[in-house]
């Protein structure tokens, strides 16, 4: 029987953070942006981050096939080039830089990601046509966060929400580029020394609650206000970045 972290401590931010993840991937696209800086609280920022790669790849699995034929080619051609770059930086970073340094970097991505969303929020405007410079540098910066906190959808978000894509669209877009780029992950992860026995086990115990919070999102997301959960959840995605900087900013000096 393989090993898995035995911590309660753990698993009392794990849960959770499990949850906004199925959440996220079921409907509530940005929920994941709290899971990572949830779980670093307790586990380092590379681990948090490992943990949470096999459940993702499997949900990813799900989604793709269910969008295999919904997504837009030239965004995908622009974006993912780009997440290469932003990848193997985010590997650099965690490879040489402390815990510390990662874990204050997770902290003002999460509150920079709050803030932009709050300013982007009721802009409207016509559709526009992705140019590449700006999509490989967005997808660099999606390929960095979603390396070190899961937090690559608001990059994608900025660069691919003023084209207006069909609904149907823009969601495939979205499962195709985070379903390569969670693959892409692995090499790195593993080259970490991340992809652990203890870390695989402690994944496969979550991947039910996963699961179960993947459809709870698919049935809650037709059912409740999406803008008073989302009110709730970047103001704890906030109070979390503060939290993350404080504990980091302590530890480094």
């Amino acid at each position: 029987m393989p090993e898995i972290i035995s911590d309660p401590l753990f698993y009392a931010a794990a849960i959770p953070a499990v949850f906004l993840m199925g959440l996220s991937k079921g409907g509530f696209s940005g929920l994941s942006l709290i899971a990572i800086p949830l779980l670093t609280l307790v586990v380092s920022p590379v681990k948090a981050a490992a943990l949470m790669l096999p459940i993702l790849i499997v949900q990813d699995m799900v989604s793709t096939w269910a969008f295999r034929h919904d997504f837009d080619r030239r965004n995908l051609t622009i974006l993912l080039p780009g997440c290469l770059i932003g990848v193997f930086l985010g590997w650099l970073m965690a490879a040489h830089v402390s815990d510390e340094m990662v874990k204050l970097g997770v902290g003002l991505i999460s509150i920079g990601f709050v803030v932009i969303y709050w300013r982007k929020r009721d802009v409207v405007g016509d559709p526009i046509i992705g140019k590449v410079a700006p999509g490989l540098f967005w997808g660099a910066a999606a390929g960095f966060t979603s390396f070190v906190a899961h937090a690559g959808g608001p990059p994608f978000q900025v660069y691919v929400m003023p084209q207006r894509l069909a609904p149907q669209t823009y969601v495939g877009t979205s499962t195709w580029f985070f379903t390569i780029t969670n693959l892409v992950k692995v090499v790195p992860y593993f080259l970490l020394g991340q992809l652990s026995s203890e870390n695989l086990g402690t994944s496969a115990a979550l991947f039910p609650l996963a699961l179960v919070a993947t459809l709870s999102g698919v049935w809650l997301v037709r059912r409740i206000d999406a803008a008073r959960f989302y009110t709730i959840i970047y103001v704890l995605t906030f109070a979390v970045g503060i939290k993350l900087i404080w504990d980091s900013v302590h530890q480094l000096f």
